[in-house]
């Protein structure tokens, strides 16, 4: 298990080059026709949001102070109004028009980037879904759930506040601030150049605030996933905390895993606390100097001697509306940055799941594994982990369709470890494994695994019914299911639970005893009648009268399949056609029950452990049990 100090992700993250435009680029071409209607409003409404400090303007120089003429743009003079009461009802007429028009593309603006927002969420959550379930196994051993929940659940949702408008608004922002620009530069550009002198301050204040919060908010979406995992481990195993007493304890370290998040998620917050201010007071600032340089100019003249020409008490009014307005984007623009730094933090962990290696791959020309008969081969395999633990050593041995062999061995002998090279979970070192005389990986994994049903000493259900669980992936009839829970000495007691098969297991089957959820997944495995079986110490947990049930149904399981039965209880494979005796992750004895007893060998001790004959058991057996379980 990973540190609970560290984000898991934090050194794939460094990797991750320009994650934002990797999520456009990949997501955007997808809905085109919302995209570009979004982006089309962005651009047009804007541009009308100006008009009305124009109009203003026109309105006080050419009806109240009548300094300039009334005209309008494009606009002949023949074709507008001779009275002034006309001209100021056209005028009216204006101001209706352009906010009437900037009020439908805004609502057009915001549905674009709403449709793609909810659509390319639904998709990049189910897309990071299906990468995770494509990776190998070593990846979720090294991985907290709690902590890949937190990336299909709240980094996506992050995401969906850059996605539902943030490309929009950054577009309203450049498009307001360079027709400002272009207007007072049109119109006066010596007064232009004083309403313009705080956008050189606020573009530095901007890129420090950047440098400065975008580790910051690495750190807090790192520890908010070890907050996840710490919440999602305690209640998974609320049992163990309640049965042990420690839920002060407990509390003490889901408390101290919020802190360290809140402490993360303000440092990030107390210089967003500042920033937003601070571009206040240098707007603010800016729209006194327009005022103080303006109205100096229109009361008494240049107030520099670099200035020259007129101003009139339209043109200080506008400039003055215009650099209140462009106070609102520069503003925006910096949540924006803000916000922008706390999304790309959760998008380089969505493309950490993305470009991670999948250490299991496919042949693109695999073929589909058909007609199994069941005859399985490992010719000299070895394998080590990925943390370099080795496992396996030229372990080789042939198993005929339908026959039943018994793993057994000391705990970390390698047992469960050549189901899941047989599985395909982990791919050999060296050598071959082999279904049909296949290397297992020269088939698809779709069709591999479908071929052979895998029992565990503690089998999941899934929440839901019991039926849902039985027919779990399958369209099957309740006949078909009906006959699978005969089989499995499991419809007698669905039938006396208060809602038969339509009964809620509960979160992993907790609603059920461990017989009965083991009766359910043999019936799960019967309905998908594989050709080879794996039963992983299938008894191990239950009592003896419940463990004679399950030993019935699985007689009737491996019936004509090829059987791999590892097993503690040696009991359970004295049947066995064949037993393998595993010690240190080599082969050290094979042979059936009677003969492997009458070698007096590693076999014959772990028997007389199960039997209770503890004082025949050599000295040596006993010192080296020690030796394995320190190691």
């Amino acid at each position: 298990m990973p540190d609970e100090e560290d984000d898991i992700f934090s050194d794939e993250r460094e990797d991750i080059e320009k994650p934002m435009s990797r999520l456009l680029g990949k997501y955007a071409r997808r809905y085109p026709k919302p995209v570009c209607i979004a982006l089309a409003a962005n651009m047009v409404s804007p541009l009308l949001g100006l008009a009305p400090a124009w109009l203003l303007a026109l309105a006080i120089d050419g009806l109240f102070t009548e300094s300039t003429p009334y005209r309008l743009p494009l606009v002949p003079v023949e074709m507008l109004p001779e009275t002034t009461p006309g001209k100021m009802l056209l005028t009216v007429g204006l101001f209706v028009s352009v906010y009437l028009l900037t009020t439908i593309l805004t609502w057009l603006g915001s549905w674009g980037w709403a449709v793609f927002a909810e659509n390319v969420q639904h998709d990049l959550r189910t897309d990071v879904y299906d990468k995770m379930q494509g990776l190998g196994m070593e990846f979720y051993s090294d991985r907290q759930t709690g902590e890949l929940m937190s990336v299909l659940s709240s980094d996506v949702n992050r995401l969906e506040g850059f996605l539902n408008g943030w490309l929009g608004q950054l577009l309203n922002i450049l498009v307001q601030v360079v027709g400002i620009s272009a207007i007072m530069l049109g119109t006066n550009w010596q007064l232009a150049l004083v309403a313009l002198l705080p956008a050189p301050l606020l573009t530095l204040v901007s890129y420090f605030f950047v440098k400065k919060v975008r580790p910051m908010y690495r750190e807090a979406r790192g520890t908010f996933g070890d907050l996840a995992s710490r919440l999602e481990n305690n209640l998974s195993g609320i049992q163990v905390v309640k049965s042990f007493t420690n839920e002060p304890f407990e509390s003490t370290r889901v408390e101290g895993a919020s802190q360290k998040h809140m402490d993360a998620r303000w440092g990030a917050r107390r210089w967003g606390i500042r920033f937003g201010p601070l571009l206040t007071l240098i707007n603010g600032l800016g729209f006194a100097l327009v005022f103080l340089v303006g109205g100096w100019w229109v009361l008494f003249g240049p107030p520099l001697e670099m200035f020259s020409g007129t101003v009139t008490v339209g043109t200080v009014v506008m400039f003055l509306q215009y650099t209140r307005q462009i106070q609102g984007p520069m503003t925006q623009a910096g949540q924006l940055l803000n916000n922008f730094e706390r999304v790309k933090a959760s998008a380089e962990r969505v493309f950490v799941l993305f470009d991670y290696p999948v250490s299991i791959p496919e042949d693109p020309d695999a073929n589909e594994l058909t007609d199994v008969d069941g005859t399985v081969e490992f010719d000299d395999v070895s394998f080590s982990y990925p943390d370099g633990e080795e496992a396996l050593t030229d372990v080789s041995f042939t198993v005929d369709a339908g026959e039943t062999v018994g793993l057994v061995g000391p705990t970390g002998s390698g047992k469960s470890t050549l189901m899941k090279l047989l599985l395909r979970f982990y791919d050999v070192s060296e050598g071959e494994v082999a279904v049909d005389g296949i290397d297992v990986r020269d088939v698809t994994l779709r069709s591999l695994r479908a071929s052979i049903g895998y029992v565990s000493q503690e089998p999941f259900l899934f929440t839901g019914t019991i039926r849902e669980n039985i027919a779990y992936g399958l369209n099957v009839t309740d006949d078909e299911i009906q006959s699978a829970t005969e089989r499995a000495n499991a419809h007698g007691f669905i039938t006396d639970l208060e809602d038969g098969y339509d009964t809620e297991v509960g979160q992993r089957g907790d609603r059920l005893s461990g017989g009965q959820r083991q009766r359910i997944a043999i019936a799960r495995v019967l309905l998908r009648d594989p050709e080879i079986l794996i039963l992983d110490e299938a008894t191990s947990h239950v009592d003896n009268e419940t463990e004679v049930l399950i030993q019935q149904s699985l007689n009737e399981l491996t019936a004509d399949r090829t059987t791999f039965s590892i097993a503690h209880r040696l009991s359970t494979v004295r049947e066995a056609d064949r037993i393998l005796v595993l010690e240190d992750g080599e082969i050290v004895e094979r042979g059936p029950h009677e003969e492997l007893l009458s070698t007096n060998g590693l076999y014959a001790n772990l028997w007389r452990v199960q039997v209770g004959e503890l004082g025949s058991l050599p000295e040596t057996f006993l010192e080296e049990a020690a030796a394995r379980d320190r190691a």
